[in-house]
């Protein structure tokens, strides 16, 4: 272990010593990643799972939503995906707008997106007006927040205005990658490497977590309220309990959005943009001007999960 880390690891450890860190679990992309398996009794199968296993290990999470998926090629709603996003509110979950067709606002104008967050927002507002409750927050389709200052400040100016708060994200992974592989061996009938795409997944969020953890102290010099981004897949239906063990292993509660958030680390100036999709601790290096060797030691997907969900 090199000295540094060992001594940002033992600070770390001194102050957080008896008290728990925090964490919001943010999932995207509901009602479901589907991988086109239109099939309503695996989505409902599935759906039952997720938010099983959200109540088992008392997480408060929030769901992003595409509402293109709320629509049949017709373009007539489909009250079964509806009645997915009901039962998260039923639950007491949140849930917040992830644009209507998850487009790049890299590769789109702000005009043609701020129609789009408006577009995705119609089903999801009146859930959540039915319960009592306000739709709040807003999720970058790809973490893409805009490749300019002025695209991005046109943006953050247009979601203030509608009265959204940006839902940013501290860890950031690419669980997407081994849920496709997990998919295809399924598909596959291939148990055991299921099994071991399972395990691995978990073993590799762990070592995300150390790795902005690091990263966080480096920057700020103490813990962060994190934010976790996962997607609504077959892979995390199956393993959101062995994620949320891994999480209280290392010292965590659980916390909504809007708690996670009270940390004024997320009041921390951006300064540079670009066309990438990356963690807001990323950003906030970036824009203390570190460079490339600061990021060196991020854990990568493995190379067999790449193949396998290429």
């Amino acid at each position: 272990m090199k000295p540094i880390f060992f001594l940002i690891l033992l600070a770390s450890t001194i102050v957080t010593f008896g008290q728990k860190k925090k964490i919001c679990f943010s999932i995207d992309d509901l009602p479901l990643v589907t991988y086109g398996i239109s099939d309503s009794v695996y989505q409902q199968s599935l759906t039952d799972k997720i938010i099983a296993s959200l109540n088992r290990n008392n997480i408060p999470a929030i769901g992003f939503v595409n509402e293109m998926k709320l629509y049949d090629k017709n373009n007539t709603a489909i009250s079964w995906q509806i009645k997915l996003l009901n039962q998260w509110v039923d639950n007491g979950l949140e849930l917040g707008n992830h644009t209507y067709s998850h487009p790049d606002y890299n590769n789109l104008s702000f005009q043609a997106f701020s129609r789009d967050v408006l577009k995705g927002e119609i089903f999801t507002r009146e859930i959540l007006n039915r319960n009592g409750l306000a739709l709040t927050y807003f999720r970058h389709p790809f973490l893409h927040v805009g490749n300019s200052k002025e695209k991005n400040d046109s943006l953050n100016n247009f979601l203030s205005d509608h009265g959204y708060t940006i839902a940013p994200v501290t860890i950031d992974n690419e669980d997407y990658l081994f849920a496709l592989a997990y998919k295809r061996a399924k598909d596959n009938e291939n148990f055991a490497l299921m099994k071991k795409i399972g395990s691995d997944y978990i073993d590799y969020m762990e070592h995300k977590l150390k790795y902005f953890e690091k990263q966080v102290y480096l920057l700020f010099g103490r813990e962060i309220n994190q934010i976790l981004l996962i997607h609504a897949n077959l892979l995390n239906a199956d393993y959101l309990d062995s994620l949320a063990k891994m999480f209280l292993k290392n010292n965590y509660e659980f916390v909504t959005m809007e708690e996670a958030l009270k940390d004024n680390v997320y009041q921390t100036n951006i300064t540079v943009y670009g066309k990438w999709g990356i963690s807001w601790i990323d950003r906030w290096a970036l824009s203390q001007g570190k460079k490339g060797d600061f990021f060196k030691d991020e854990p990568a997907t493995p190379d067999y999960i790449k193949k396998l969900s290429d």
